[in-house]
């Protein structure tokens, strides 16, 4: 393991600040993940991600502001929005399986009981 000195931690620090600045919060890797599965309509996400339409608009919004998800607006009547992830988006997998890895585990922890 790489030595730690006061430089590489305020690197290190100020990387993972970077990182919860666009992906931190309640919502964005819920619907990151949801994403995963292709191509969304906004009432779909709203319902599979269990996010309220008004706070759903605005995580999207932060979302392609910051490169990981793209909207298109389809030529239909009435209008509808489809949300996709970009290839962007994909630089996040290997933080997400570690994420998925780790809360399987803790839950594993917590439902045996913490020893």
């Amino acid at each position: 393991m790489k030595k730690h000195t006061v430089e590489s931690c305020a690197k290190a620090k100020m990387a993972i600040r970077d990182t919860l600045d666009i992906v931190g919060g309640k919502w964005k890797l819920v619907l990151i993940s949801v994403l995963r599965s292709g191509k969304k309509g906004f009432n779909e996400l709203s319902r599979e991600a269990g996010i309220s339409p008004r706070i759903l608009s605005k995580e999207l919004q932060e979302l392609e502001m910051n490169g990981l998800v793209s909207r298109t607006v389809c030529d239909t009547k009435p209008i509808t929005v489809q949300y996709e992830l970009t290839d962007y988006s994909q630089t996040l997998n290997e933080v997400l399986l570690a994420m998925e890895k780790w809360g399987y585990l803790h839950r594993k922890k917590i439902v045996q009981g913490i020893k």
